[in-house]
């Protein structure tokens, strides 16, 4: 019914004028704050009723927005969720289902779901990034090495070749991934691997090729540090951590996109919100391919939308202090020319808990 509502409210007010027309009520938004809440405000707000969009922080899951739904006093309208979240939350009604045909196409007439680089999960989520875990190195760390520089994923796990520590994150999300296509499994076959036991053992026997040579970190910032001290030679870090660094200081970081795992981030609309109409006015201008990709203009994750991207590559340099920014973009064509995979959120859905437990037993041993 409410679907129904937000349609036929949209029908006759959102695809004329409104679409550039400032709201009239204002609209709350939940993200992570820093850097990339300011490169939605930029991209998103700035471009449609600045002053009009409120932006607060949350540091994750659905335990609030459940609390909100569930009094029936919801104070937030839109939430910037990862792929979990946004599966769940639709599952179990915490999220509006919005009308599909409302959202801006590509300029060649591409729907906005058709224009996604990946499947889009349901109907209650607008594409926002994509983020990725890949291996880096600084330059001349292996300068006069016999085998040259490290360029694949197979090179991260060959400590004899490419020697020197490595930096993993202590959860094994994507790690897990890399080490079988560091071990030869195709990216189409990585899944299908994982979900047999002998598949899981390989992924962990991959691991114990390194496991003498790993230096743990937790938090975005550490494995920039591990690397650029020296510590390790190479860690697995955010894409968006290095392009960060790499734009803004200079650092002398080398990203080697081969057997990178992309995730994805959506939006959402909270269920109940008072402000449905005016919080989807924003989430149609906040999904649409300018400003999908005028949020890279100040931070290197990437657009969603195909769209996006080829606007950013008509455009370069398009990033805010004039350098071409596509080289750090994870799913630019350069990247993507090379082995990689989109993590797969229903398979973490349904093994993540037993792979965590798993992987934070391999770390104490």
């Amino acid at each position: 019914m409410r679907k129904h509502l937000i349609t036929t409210t949209l029908a006759s007010a959102v695809i004329s004028a409104a679409l550039v027309v400032p709201a009239q009520a204002d609209v709350t938004v939940a993200s992570w704050g820093g850097a990339y809440t300011m490169s939605q405000q930029k991209a998103y707000s700035d471009t449609y009723a600045p002053g009009g969009i409120n932006w607060v922080n949350y540091n994750g899951g659905l335990g609030e927005v459940r609390a909100q739904v569930e009094s029936g006093n919801v104070t937030w309208d839109i939430i910037d969720v990862l792929p979990h979240e946004a599966r769940v939350g639709c599952d179990e009604g915490l999220f509006e289902e919005l009308p599909r045909d409302v959202f801006t196409p590509a300029a060649d007439g591409t729907s906005m779901d058709d224009d996604i680089m990946v499947e889009v999960p349901n109907d209650c989520v607008v594409p926002q990034i994509f983020w990725s875990y890949v291996p880096f190195w600084q330059e001349g760390s292996f300068d006069g090495n016999a085998a040259g520089n490290p360029e694949s994923i197979a090179d991260f796990f060959d400590v004899k070749n490419f020697p020197g520590k490595r930096g993993l994150h202590t959860w094994g999300n994507a790690t897990i991934e890399m080490a079988l296509m560091a071990d030869g499994v195709a990216p189409e076959d990585v899944y299908d691997t994982l979900s047999t036991p002998e598949g899981v053992d390989r992924a962990f026997a991959k691991l114990d090729t390194i496991k003498d040579h790993v230096v743990f970190w937790s938090a975005g910032a550490e494995p920039l540090e591990l690397v650029k001290s020296g510590e390790v030679s190479m860690s697995l870090a955010y894409n968006g951590r290095i392009g960060a660094a790499v734009l803004s200081e200079g650092a002398p970081f080398v990203t080697n996109w081969d057997g990178q795992v992309l995730e994805e981030e959506w939006l959402a609309m909270i269920k109940g919100t008072p402000n449905a109409d005016e919080a989807l006015k924003f989430l149609i201008h906040a999904s649409a391919p300018e400003q999908q990709a005028g949020q890279a203009k100040w931070i290197t994750y990437a657009p969603m939308r195909k769209s996006g991207i080829e606007i950013i590559a008509a455009n370069e340099p398009w990033f805010n202090t004039g350098v071409d920014i596509l080289p750090l973009m994870p799913n630019a064509s350069e990247a993507l020319s090379q082995k990689h995979l989109f993590a797969n959120p229903s398979w973490w859905s349904d093994n993540g808990d037993s792979i965590s437990e798993r992987f934070t037993a391999w770390m104490g041993q």
